[in-house]
């Protein structure tokens, strides 16, 4: 069967696996869903009638070959991605189709990126953390810097009212025991121990808060393309005390789409000598909003507007601020300033 507009989705049964096939379904993709859950195939099968369902596992190559099969791009939704990624990208780059992940872990992006030369001879695109953390930090990131080619400093800060965490998101804290990674003096260095601390202001609802510094992906994604002497992430307390709490629940759908009531706001900074520029994205639901993003990058990679082949971080493959512009109003606002300046004092 010809490929065209048939795109796999690994841990589609998944909290935001739904989330991407029903993003797929809407603009007009074909999805093929897989997994090693049988049961919950059927399970989605029944709430997706007429999609195509293909079990497999990442210890059994042979099946993912299977499930890839007659397939354009394979969008990996399913963590822990220290796990998933290498055996899906393995079989991505066999089968010369796009791979997309949405991996938060650091490792796992780094692992990726290793992959370049690969990517390359196979002539596919590969774009890793293409998600809420990772992707859509870079892409703000990118935006705010403008004509700037190099910053002295990006702060990444996220504002989260709740977080009730996936299933995949507990698996990937038990999993991920490596050291958190950040930029400083223009490499890529251990966290300090303690994590720093820092109030942040963020637009409202959300006001001043205490932060504390949490690199993710996108420290990664953006080291790849963006010089600056300094990144770092900072995370609101209250989401941390939810998702350190084991008897916080999973995410429960307050509307028909099946998102969450959370509310997030991540609000990115950039410096250049005493020049700020920031770009904000507010919405909802960290999880339901990774599958538009998701879905907007395989869109422009399949049509032409991807930058390149191999390994590519999303604010170098796409036009960053039009990117962001497609995903407004329906998904979450976004507003860039490019005019501000480091108050005195600070």
């Amino acid at each position: 069967m010809t490929p065209a507009r048939r795109v796999a989705v690994y841990g589609a049964y998944g909290h935001t696996g739904r989330f991407v096939v029903a993003e797929l379904l809407e603009r007009g993709w074909i999805p093929v869903a897989s997994g090693r859950d049988a049961t919950k195939l059927d399970a989605l099968a029944a709430a997706f009638p007429g999609l195509e369902c293909r079990q497999a596992s990442i210890e059994d190559p042979a099946s993912l070959d299977r499930a890839l099969a007659g397939t354009m791009a394979v969008i990996n939704c399913a963590g822990p991605f220290l796990d998933t990624a290498p055996p899906l990208l393995e079989t991505a780059l066999r089968a010369r189709i796009h791979y997309l992940d949405m991996a938060a872990e650091q490792r796992a992006a780094l692992a990726t990126f290793t992959r370049d030369a690969d990517a390359h001879a196979a002539g596919i695109t590969v774009i890793p953390a293409m998600a809420f953390y990772g992707g859509l930090a870079d892409l703000l990131a990118t935006a705010a810097l403008g004509d700037w080619t190099g910053v002295d400093a990006i702060d990444i800060a996220i504002a989260l009212d709740s977080w009730h965490p996936t299933l995949g998101t507990r698996r990937t804290g038990e999993r991920n025991h490596y050291t958190r990674l950040v930029v400083t003096g223009g490499e890529l260095r251990d966290l300090a121990n303690p994590p720093p601390t820092r109030e942040w202001t963020f637009p409202p609802p959300f006001g001043s808060q205490d932060t504390v510094e949490l690199p993710l992906s996108e420290i990664v994604v953006l080291s790849r393309h963006i010089a600056s002497a300094d990144i770092h992430s900072w995370m609101t307390m209250a989401p941390l005390q939810d998702l350190r709490n084991p008897a916080t629940p999973p995410p429960q759908a307050a509307d028909a789409s099946g998102r969450s009531a959370q509310h997030f706001a991540l609000d990115v900074q950039v410096r250049k000598g005493q020049q700020v520029r920031r770009a904000t994205a507010q919405g909802r639901d960290i999880y339901a909003v990774s599958a538009p993003l998701v879905v907007e990058a395989l869109e422009r990679i399949v049509d032409g507007r991807a930058s390149a082949t191999g390994v590519l971080p999303p604010g170098h493959a796409f036009d960053a601020r039009d990117f962001l512009a497609a995903l407004c109003p329906a998904h979450m606002t976004v507003t860039v300033t490019t005019n501000g300046s480091v108050p005195t004092g600070s």
